[in-house]
């Protein structure tokens, strides 16, 4: 695509005003335009608004992308967020830097003259979105301005790689994100930031020495009565000077500010109350042309225009100057676009309309209008659109046929615009490829009210990344965040890795799962998985990579954990610590690529129960029919499953209140204390077959199976003595370890590491028969488990797993604070 941007002004010039309101928008060009995704209004410290500059302190603000705004400045903001991926019309084989400005660390370095660049008394410096990069605003155009992804670049998805045609789409859909983080200004973007609190809040200043102004943004804000609020000192105010105060990010002697009524002041030296923003006529512009992803050489073109130039001269002269007036000019179109700060909206101008007379009727209707108002040259063939859902929540195993005529009854697909693969059948999972945007909408918008047997339908929108493209030492990392996990870190790494990291490669488990996230990464030959969450979510994560490990280019990717859990026993042994306690994301990825790789042992565990519930027909006791579940640390029988069992149940009453792990493990001391009288003799209750040999157990509450040497929050179960009947404990050994405990004074010895666990065995394959219902939990999920036949023996091949290096683990708590601050401008962000 031919992405030239035509716009007035657009690298304004900085007025010598202190309290001149500059978008920051106008200190470097805009490529495409991309809107913003908002976090939820908050209170920041030590941060400045990038639209009026001013410090945010401790009023209502809005942070996305790089930018802190104030609730009333976000009307101003312009959509031009990094652009993560491609609509298949446009050459990505570079791409340049994405710079913001200002709020950085005041410990932050100028990369041109290596003094510093950050500031905590006003905005200041330039940063690169993609690579990180720090400059002076005096120095970053000196630098190279094609960006190499900085140290992150073999983790980073490039956005050249990444194809997804979602025009009809919002960021929040393209990028898989939770509709319930999102919060909306307004439904319909009538009031654009400005609320009916502020206006009232701004009218009823206490500060009886000034008074509030309404100043109205243009014809549109009149007729909607929607003016900005400004507090102003009760004495004369110069027109000029109400101008800065409205955040005119232009040079204010280009507009007049006459009051809204025709009414007389009673007093010479009163400040009329309402006054209305107009562009002053002009015979004439200059619209400065930008050359998008296009490799013209140039910065960018002027062209003069006035009220005799149509679209259809504007694309002539462009096509001129640019050396390409022999091409067809039907080839091409002129697209309005308007950069709203929440979506983006374009229009195709038709050939013979006057620009100049369009300009205007722009400025008219509003100034904030004007300003985020660009003009876009783009080719104007018609790409082969081909979108791509993951539909999930189906029966699982059906033919095509069969998933067609559901599909057909229950969302009325249209076979001619719609392929139906059925790529996941055992997850019950299809793939829709459709060629019409409309009808792509349309199917995503139903699923969200549709349900099938019962079940909720889901869908995520899946980008095509073109593995060919990748670089040769590329190894993308795939990310899964559980946001339930670890109170509200979760959703924090979420808006942290989204903002180091392509977007695309960072997954909301919440969000359909896993499965979204392999399907996209499934012709990368060599990628890495980052799992955050408790020691459940990595064994969700883990179980359904060996459900379609098949189906993947790289079967067998390295996986790291960072632990947001209670227990997070494997983020233990694994060295990345006993749980996620705010380090910067930046180094968290940094210790990810530095990671050695190490092999793991998975289990299968059979549950054949004998007696069942009885049958709702005839009353006769059938039994279950067989479970099979996964194991990757430890499977626990009696006293400790029924601690687990108490706390889930717990738990699920209230579910609000188990947002801490200090809240977490006080429930579990409670229960264990409810249970300091109790006698169990499960040994009684069960029999143990190690390797096909029957062993003799002795007094006994509970039997524990171990795969990692952690178990319970990081106690040492098996222990560090010197036994000749036992090898040393390994993750990759092929072995379980069997250990004992009396009860729960036991287990409160060995977590406070007085004691450790009673030696039962060690072997490979292991049946244990129980006698009566019993508590079983695997890996910290619990149930009661009727009389029957457990098997346990090792199931596919090893995992590979990602651990911490001991010289990266010692340096990083050397060095915490320091990594902190260099850091915090890349910690600080949306998505």
């Amino acid at each position: 695509m031919l992405g030239i941007v035509i716009f007035k002004h657009l690298e304004g010039h900085r007025l010598d005003i202190p309290d001149i309101h500059a978008d920051v928008s106008c200190r470097y060009i805009f490529q495409v335009p991309v809107a913003h995704c908002f976090r939820p209004p908050g209170h920041y410290k030590k941060k400045f608004c990038s639209v009026c500059r001013k410090h945010i302190e401790d009023s209502l603000a809005l942070r996305f992308c790089e930018l802190h705004v104030h609730t009333d400045c976000a009307q101003f903001v312009c959509s031009d967020c990094r652009q993560c991926h491609h609509d298949g019309q446009q050459d990505l084989g570079t791409f340049h830097h994405h710079w913001r400005e200002g709020n950085m660390s005041s410990s932050a370095r100028c990369e041109v003259c290596k003094k510093t660049c950050g500031s905590s008394e006003v905005l200041s410096g330039m940063r690169c979105e993609w690579c990180g990069i720090q400059a002076h605003a005096a120095c970053f155009v000196l630098l190279n301005q094609e960006c190499t992804l900085g140290r992150l670049k073999n983790m980073v998805l490039p956005p050249n790689c990444v194809r997804l045609q979602a025009r009809n789409f919002s960021k929040m859909h393209c990028f898989r994100m939770s509709e319930s983080i999102q919060t909306e200004q307004d439904e319909d973007n009538e009031s654009d930031g400005i609320t009916t609190g502020t206006v009232k809040e701004a009218t009823t200043s206490a500060d009886s020495s000034k008074q509030s102004i309404k100043i109205y943004d243009g014809h549109d804000a009149v007729k909607r009565n929607q003016p900005r609020i400004i507090s102003v000192p009760r004495i004369a105010k110069s027109e000029k000077k109400l101008l800065y105060d409205a955040t005119i990010p232009d040079d204010p002697q280009d507009y007049e500010l006459p009051t809204l009524h025709s009414r007389c002041c009673v007093f010479k030296e009163a400040t009329p109350d309402a006054w209305i923003i107009r562009a002053k006529p002009k015979e004439r512009e200059i619209l400065k042309i930008y050359p998008g992803w296009m490799k013209v050489g140039v910065a960018y073109i002027s062209i003069p225009i006035n009220k005799e130039n149509t679209v259809r001269t504007v694309i002539q002269e462009v096509l001129l100057q640019l050396g390409r007036q022999k091409e067809n000019l039907e080839n091409f179109r002129l697209v309005e676009v308007l950069m709203s700060s929440k979506q983006v909206q374009r229009m195709v101008l038709p050939f013979e309309e006057f620009i100049f007379d369009r300009l205007n009727e722009v400025r008219k209707t509003s100034l904030r209008q004007m300003n985020q108002t660009r003009f876009y040259i783009e080719d104007s063939s018609s790409p082969v659109i081909n979108i791509h859902l993951l539909l999930s929540g189906l029966t699982p195993s059906l033919s095509v046929e069969e998933y067609t005529n559901i599909l057909k009854e229950n969302l009325d697909i249209k076979e001619n615009l719609v392929s139906v693969i059925p790529a996941y059948k055992p997850q019950g999972a299809v793939v829709l490829e459709i060629s019409c945007f409309s009808e792509a909408e349309r199917i995503f918008m139903l699923v969200k009210d549709t349900t099938i047997n019962n079940k909720q339908l889901h869908c995520v929108i899946i980008p095509h990344i073109m593995h060919e493209k990748l670089p040769q030492d590329s190894c993308p990392l795939l990310v899964f965040v559980n946001p339930k996990s670890g109170g509200l870190k979760g959703r924090d790494l979420l808006y942290s890795f989204r903002k180091l990291l392509n977007p695309h490669q960072v997954f909301e488990l919440t969000n359909g799962g896993p499965l979204p996230g392999f399907h996209t990464f499934s012709q990368i030959s060599y990628f890495r998985v980052l799992v955050c969450g408790g020691d459940g979510t990595v064994g969700w994560v883990l179980g359904a990579l060996e459900e379609i490990r098949y189906k993947l280019a790289c079967p067998e990717p390295s996986i790291a954990v960072l632990p947001l859990g209670t227990g997070n026993d494997l983020g233990r042994v694994l060295r990345w610590g006993a749980g996620y306690s705010g380090e910067d994301p930046y180094s968290i990825l940094i210790s990810v690529d530095e990671a050695e790789n190490v092999l793991m042992d998975r289990w299968t565990i059979l549950l054949d129960a004998q007696e069942g519930v009885d049958a709702m027909e005839n009353g006769i006791s059938e039994p279950d029919p067989p479970k099979i579940v996964q194991m990757n640390n430890y499977c626990g029988i009696g006293i400790d499953a029924e601690l687990s069992l108490d706390f889930h149940q717990a738990r699920e009453i209230e579910p609000g209140k188990f947002n801490s792990r200090f809240h977490n493990k006080g429930v579990y001391v409670k229960a264990g204390l409810q249970k300091l009288s109790h006698n169990r003799n499960l040994h009684k209750d069960l029999k143990l077959q190690v390797d096909q040999q029957e062993m003799e157990l002795p007094n006994i509450e509970g039997l524990i199976f171990l795969n990692i040497p952690s178990w319970g929050s990081g106690a040492d179960l098996w222990g560090s003595d010197n036994d000749n009947r036992y090898g040393k404990p390994q993750i990759d050994d092929g072995l379980l370890e069997v250990v004992g405990v009396t009860g729960v004074v036991h287990m409160g010895q060995v977590q406070g590491g007085l004691r450790s666990g009673i030696r039962i065995a060690q072997g490979s394959y292991f049946r244990v028969t129980l006698l009566k219902p019993i508590p079983v939990q695997v890996d910290g999920e619990p149930w009661v488990q009727p009389p029957g036949q457990i098997i346990i023996s090792a199931a596919g091949p090893k995992v590979h797993m990602l651990r911490k290096s001991k010289q990266k683990q010692k340096k990083n708590s050397a060095s915490s604070k320091d990594t902190k601050a260099d850091s915090v401008a890349l910690n600080d962000n949306g998505s």
